[in-house]
């Protein structure tokens, strides 16, 4: 078991991006950043690595076939191995969130839950891995706001419902371009429920609604700056999931670029709210 392999089967660049969006909820809640808010990142770092791990630990016998060079079916880690190396790094996780503050210690508890049961059982049931993917995503803001206590967490509120909401419409809008693959592999996904029009029309709604969200008044950065710059990033997100709306065919919504565009969306809005809350 090498330490290359403990730390390739973590991903660690998607567990550092998770860390560091965690700081950067402190950040939009507090308008600063603190030596005790770096905890954030290392909980957040620790706990994505284990949600990573235990995945890799229930999709073993499909990566034996797709993923053969990944450290489990290699036989780099070993699964006993693994399932132990998971179990350090929630109890690591959440051993350190002890040390914040009692709402952030609440939400490493639930979301480390909820990466167990995704492992488990819940990526396989059409839209519940969707609506999981989601709320994980999101709840970083709210935790890094929780250490600023319910105050801060309430002001994260609007970003944490775009994130939510953003990130249901991309994420079935993704599905709906993988059908075909799906289909062959046994998978069954919300497309294959309701059609990639039905799909379309779901992101649509769902990007209607972080806009919404995006305008609501619950925290100290929201001023005609925010709204300005926000009200461009709107646009672009609605932008996004329309393009998947006209499509019948997973080819189509792949050539629309509508799962990319609201990817950049998000992104802008991250930035948005940083700025805003700093200046």
């Amino acid at each position: 078991m090498s330490v290359s392999a403990l730390v390739r089967i973590t991903r660690p660049h998607n567990a550092v991006v998770a860390g560091l969006t965690a700081l950067l909820g402190y950040l939009i809640a507090t308008g600063t950043l603190t030596p005790p808010s770096l905890l954030l990142a290392v909980v957040v770092v620790l706990i994505t690595a284990g949600g990573n791990v235990i995945n890799d630990v229930y999709d073993v016998e499909i990566d034996r076939i797709n993923r053969p060079d990944r450290p489990i079916p290699s036989g780099e880690i070993s699964l006993s191995g693994a399932k132990i190396y998971t179990m350090m790094l929630f109890a690591g996780g959440i051993a350190i969130a002890a040390l914040t503050t009692t709402l952030c210690l609440a939400i490493a508890l639930i979301n480390s839950a909820i990466l167990i049961a995704y492992a488990v059982w819940l990526k396989r049931v059409p839209a519940f891995g969707n609506v999981a993917v989601a709320y994980l995503t999101a709840s970083i803001f709210l935790f890094g706001g929780a250490f600023a206590g319910i105050e801060g967490l309430i002001r994260n509120i609007s970003l944490a419902l775009i994130t939510f909401l953003a990130t249901i419409a991309r994420e079935v809008l993704k599905d709906a371009e993988d059908v075909d693959g799906d289909a062959a592999g046994g998978a069954r996904t919300l497309p294959m429920i309701i059609g990639v029009r039905g799909t379309g029309i779901l992101a649509f709604a769902c990007a209607c609604g972080a806009v919404a969200a995006s305008i609501l008044p619950v925290g100290d950065w929201w001023g005609p700056f925010y709204l300005a710059a926000i009200g461009v990033v709107d646009i672009v997100i609605l932008f996004g999931a329309s393009r998947g709306v006209r499509c019948t065919t997973p080819e189509c919504v792949r050539k629309s670029q509508a799962t990319s565009i609201l990817r950049a969306g998000m992104f802008a809005a991250l930035a948005v709210f940083a700025v805003a809350a700093v200046v």
